[in-house]
């Protein structure tokens, strides 16, 4: 384990995220009502973690002419591995005071965050892969994140109901487009990669299956959110329509 950017670089993500959390809890979103703040933080968070992962993990990618699911981490890439660990403990540390119920988010982080711990500080190979995984997930978050503070809000406050209903449509498409069918793609091409052999050595078995499952798991529940978003959205546009025709 690299236990000086361990006990350095690590903390000072952490840090940041958790500045961010307070900033958005206590200042942005204070006039909001209590039981909503929660949610507007995490949202807050994630803003500062989604876009930038992706952008932060493509530059890491590109600069890497050696680029392969078993290649060795790059100090680029090793850092990009701690800036969303930091995110995701700080994101979990979260769900734990405010949502200690919501077993499925929980049981999420702490996959997500198994996957990047053990690439960067246990195999110090396999980055490629798990920063193109990182990408694909948070291509989507900018909208996401929007989406849900609309949710949050869309009962009581007009303008909130209207960006929600407007972003509706595009970001469940995009969300589909991206989990349901470039994320299995990606998935399948990984996992015929470490079964032909080319991380043995680097990346052992246990690893790399494991991360397959996680992956796997994770990509089936993200396509049974969205569709069951659609359903609903199918549901009250027609209800919609309903009440219009009458």
């Amino acid at each position: 384990m690299d236990t000086q950017s361990f006990l350095h670089t690590l903390p000072a993500f952490f840090a940041f995220f958790l500045f961010i959390y307070f900033m958005a809890y206590f200042a942005v979103f204070r006039n909001w009502p209590l039981a909503a703040r929660p949610e507007a933080a995490s949202c807050m968070i994630s803003i500062f973690h989604g876009t930038p992962a992706v952008v932060l993990a493509s530059a890491a990618i590109l600069a890497d002419p050696l680029r392969s699911f078993s290649s060795a981490n790059t100090a680029a890439q090793n850092s990009v591995l701690e800036f969303s660990v930091a995110y995701f403990l700080m994101d979990l540390i979260h769900y734990l005071i405010f949502y200690p119920s919501d077993v499925l988010f929980i049981g999420h982080h702490l996959a997500t965050l198994f996957v990047f711990l053990t690439c960067r500080y246990l195999t110090h190979h396999g980055a490629y892969a798990i920063l193109t995984l990182l990408i694909l997930a948070e291509v989507t978050s900018a909208c996401q994140n929007v989406w849900t503070l609309a949710n949050a809000r869309r009962l009581d406050n007009a303008f909130a109901a209207k960006v929600f209903d407007v972003l509706s449509p595009p970001f469940y498409t995009l969300y589909l487009v991206v989990r349901g069918f470039l994320g299995p793609y990606f998935v399948l091409q990984m996992g015929s990669s470490y079964i032909s052999g080319v991380a043995e050595g680097v990346i052992p078995k246990w690893v790399w299956v494991s991360w397959l499952v996680v992956v796997g798991l994770a990509i089936s529940v993200s396509i049974l959110w969205i569709s069951n978003l659609w359903v609903q959205l199918y549901r009250e546009r027609s209800a919609k329509l309903g009440k219009k025709l009458t």
